[in-house]
């Protein structure tokens, strides 16, 4: 069977698919010198990075990456590039296997791989440097207990364990040295090539990851003053609810929601650093319990490292990410409260009103009784004109009474007659509108 013979594929089947095989660890064997540099970048600068990309393997005679190509790499002779593209940042790791194996002097660290780059491409690398990392693979053999002890890595600040479950050792101080550069030597001992390869992309993003993750910290420092200012503007408002008359009250409603967008500006310019941060040092974690790391002598642990001297950082962030959506909630909670109080207090006016205009009705509906009676007198009046101008044309023609008798008779009958007439319309149109 084919795939023209199956059913309609998804068009992002593919990229799916080979999510799980992105940038895959490369087989290694020791020894080797490995320079990792990580720089910031945001979308022009990761175009402007493959662009760079371009060129050097132009210049190799290779060919360029296409617009969709996230990870490369490749062998250019003098050193291996391996290039990758991240959301935040690009990663340019070069490797070169040393002719004569890993050496380093009394006080002088070992050659490093950026030594066979080309330095006026390497200075114009598009970015700001974040990370960068020269890390050394030796072979098991030849090595003192503690590289600090030739000067190249600093004993008081001094990191190391055995990893892969023993199997090799790793040395660092995460110090940054003279050349702008952190250092690590890692001793392969009875590695795998795969295991190898596996374990310096392991250690290589636990230095890319830890310094990614440690970009909140200024972003959370920044906040902390903006959150005590804006906590006290809240406290302030919070008394002054409290104690205000209704005419202040508007006032009082125009600060908060002014209070209320400027937490919610911050929240938004923050959450995403703060939550970058949090994923960040996850996959620290992660990367740490990757390479299986056990205890040497005398020496902390690079998870211990971690524990001690990332954690103040790692809370820093997330208080103040806590601190932000905490002093959010209060905001909305006292915007409630406030327009809550308005609102009663609209509401007792309008019960106070209809009150005013039911008292205004009562008094209506007195007057126009009162009304009504000098109605009925009123067209009863004009009624017996009538009858007694109908009862003097009467006479003419026989009618045996005078039209004053006529008219004296007519009175309390025409008089009933209207009273009656304007109840029953009184009732029919109050019924009505009841």
């Amino acid at each position: 069977m084919t795939l023209a013979t199956l059913p309609t594929q998804n068009a992002q089947r593919v990229l799916l698919h080979n999510e799980v095989h992105a940038r895959p660890p490369e087989a290694m064997a020791a020894p080797l010198a490995i320079s990792h540099i990580v720089m910031l970048a945001d979308a022009a600068g990761r175009d402007a990075s493959r662009a760079h990309l371009a060129a050097l393997l132009r210049d190799h005679h290779l060919a360029p990456p296409d617009a969709h190509t996230t990870h490369l790499r490749a062998d250019l002779g003098a050193f291996r590039i391996r290039w990758e593209l991240h959301t935040e940042f690009v990663t340019w790791t070069f490797t070169v296997v040393p002719a004569g194996g890993i050496h380093a002097g009394e006080g002088r660290a070992p050659a490093a791989a950026l030594e066979a780059v080309p330095r006026d491409w390497l200075a114009l690398l598009p970015g700001e440097c974040l990370c960068a990392l020269h890390l050394w693979v030796a072979a098991g053999s030849g090595w003192p207990a503690t590289p600090a002890q030739r000067g190249w890595l600093r004993e008081e600040s001094l990191v190391a364990s055995a990893v892969a479950e023993g199997q090799g050792e790793v040395y660092t101080d995460f110090a940054i040295h003279a050349d702008g550069f952190s250092r690590m030597l890692l001793v392969a001992g009875a590695l795998s090539p795969q295991r190898l390869g596996r374990l310096v992309q392991q250690l290589l993003e636990i230095e890319t990851y830890r310094m990614a993750a440690l970009l909140g910290l200024p972003a959370a420092r920044e906040a902390g003053a903006a959150l005590a200012s804006a906590e006290r503007e809240l406290a302030a408002l919070a008394e002054a609810i409290r104690s205000s008359r209704r005419d202040a009250e508007p006032a009082l409603l125009d600060r908060l929601t002014r209070l209320a967008g400027q937490v919610e500006g911050q929240y938004a310019a923050t959450h995403s650093r703060f939550s970058a941060s949090s994923a960040y040092f996850e996959l620290v974690d992660r990367r740490i319990q990757d390479i299986a790391e056990s205890r040497l002598a005398g020496l902390q642990t690079i998870g211990e490292f971690m524990e001690r001297r990332l954690s103040p950082a790692r809370s820093t962030c997330a208080w103040a990410a806590r601190r932000q959506n905490a002093l959010s909630e209060r905001v909305s909670r006292m915007s409630s409260l406030l327009r809550t109080r308005v609102e009663i207090e609209q509401q007792q006016n309008n019960q106070a009103l209809l009150a005013a205009m039911n008292r205004r009705g009562d008094l209506q509906l007195k007057l126009q009784s009162t009304v009504e009676g000098l109605s009925v007198a009123a067209i009863t009046y004009y009624i017996v004109g009538l009858v007694s101008y109908l009862a003097k044309g009467a006479q003419k023609i026989g009618w045996p009474f005078s039209p004053e008798s006529t008219a004296a008779v007519a009175i309390p009958l025409v008089a009933a007659s209207v009273w009656w007439s304007l109840r029953r319309l009184h009732h029919r149109m109050f019924g009505e509108a009841h």
